[in-house]
């Protein structure tokens, strides 16, 4: 529930506007107050009398108005909420936020409050793919903007792909999700590792795989949105660090698990890198050279260090829970299941990354929750909205089990 919690609206230019009724009308059920921001743009898709009707409260949009200047100002505005929603987020409402422009009012409170904000992105797929709002949506995301959707599919302007808005029912559920989590977890410590591991060949080349590191990204960022102290090990992504998040870089599984275990001890740990099983006997120091392509090298290998058996060894470091991932392209919960039983883990968060599925480089994975008890089928998901649904679960855990201890571990994309 939403019981007194404050919610500023900025509804913003897009056909999408129209979703906002229902998402006014969602939070108001649940016990939240809505004050609206309406822009010029969004009064072209939506009334400010039916957002006003719905919301029970006055619709604010006009900088110079000096009847709502003196009633509510614009710094008033931006801080008199606990959370920003802004719903259709469009291309240009997150451009002037990310360059810090505020030339009317809704840029203008975004500029000014001091409060989490929730943007939800709706506009035509290749202005959602432009390398200009690319960059504004890291910028963004650096400081600590939070993000519902957009989703997949068919478009208002005939096309189709990534720029729908999420409906009201997603973007109530990040909604309480943002309230739910937040301070829940204050005084733990966490542990996150994510991306890739590079085993090097030779001073050029190397073993690797394709993580891109979005989802361990995405749950270090959820944790130290909850309270929790955490520290990431990553090894080579081309992602930002985490708002809030001390990251520790490596490249190799020995580097990494030499971090993790610098940051024992923890209560939670998250192990979501993608681990090289195997490296090199030996490293070339020179580049290996083709030659005439007579002589194919061969190349030993030796195993990698297990980072989850060593996190799940008993001890007085061990953490009291760690959940992982299990990264397969068939027999996904069988995989997962002997994963559970081989590593001694209680969790383990199974994701299909077969071509197929898009999940490795994608913004969307499928997730199965094993543990002892059964296994639990997420829906598809969009690896923020795993990251915070998984941040649920650890706080219900912990708080249901202060002394109980669990584990386990995988890969994540």
């Amino acid at each position: 529930m939403l019981s007194g919690r404050r919610i500023l609206l900025v509804v913003a230019g897009g056909i999408a506007a129209y979703k906002t009724l229902e998402l006014i009308r969602r939070l108001r059920e649940r016990g939240a107050s809505v004050r609206a921001l309406l822009t010029p743009a969004g009064a072209q898709f939506v009334t400010p009398l039916s957002l006003a009707a719905l919301s029970g409260d006055k619709v604010y949009s006009e900088l110079f108005d000096l009847n709502d200047e003196a009633e509510m100002g614009h710094i008033q505005l931006s801080r008199d909420a606990d959370l920003v929603v802004v719903a259709p987020a469009t291309a240009d409402i997150m451009a002037k936020l990310a360059t810090g422009r505020a030339d009317d009012l809704a840029s203008t409170a975004l500029l000014a409050t001091d409060k989490p904000v929730l943007m939800a992105p709706a506009m035509n797929v290749r202005m959602w793919e432009h390398p200009a709002t690319r960059s504004n949506l890291e910028t963004l995301k650096r400081r600590a903007t939070r993000f519902v959707g957009p989703n997949q599919g068919d478009m208002a302007c005939g096309e189709y792909g990534y720029g729908r808005m999420a409906e009201p029912a997603e973007i109530l559920a990040a909604i309480e999700a943002q309230f739910h989590a937040a301070g829940r977890l204050t005084g733990r410590r966490a542990l996150v590792t994510s991306g890739p591991t590079f085993e090097a060949l030779d001073p050029v080349r190397f073993l690797g795989n394709r993580s891109s590191g979005r989802q361990g990204h995405a749950v270090a960022a959820a944790l130290a949105a909850a309270g929790a102290e955490t520290t990431l090990v990553t090894g080579p992504v081309a992602l930002p660090d985490p708002p809030g998040v001390a990251t520790l870089h490596v490249e190799t599984a020995e580097e990494m698990l030499a971090a993790c275990r610098e940051a024992l001890p923890v209560e939670i740990a998250v192990c979501a890198a993608a681990v090289a099983d195997w490296r090199p006997v030996r490293t070339a120091e020179q580049k290996l050279k083709k030659g005439d392509g007579s002589q194919i090298p061969e190349i030993a290998l030796q195993p990698n260090p297990d980072i989850l058996a060593s996190l799940s060894r008993s001890g007085p470091q061990r953490p009291r829970l760690v959940v992982g991932f299990a990264a397969e392209t068939e027999k996904l919960v069988d995989h997962a299941r002997a994963k559970l039983t081989a590593k001694g883990c209680d969790w383990i968060l199974a994701n299909d990354v077969s071509p197929a599925s898009g999940t490795f480089g994608g913004d969307e994975t499928t997730i199965h929750l094993v543990e002892a008890a059964g296994v639990e089928a997420w829906p598809r998901l969009r690896k923020q909205a795993v990251a915070d649904r998984l941040v649920q679960r650890i706080a219900e855990t912990l708080d249901a089990s202060p002394t109980s201890k669990t584990l386990s571990e995988g890969v994540a994309e």
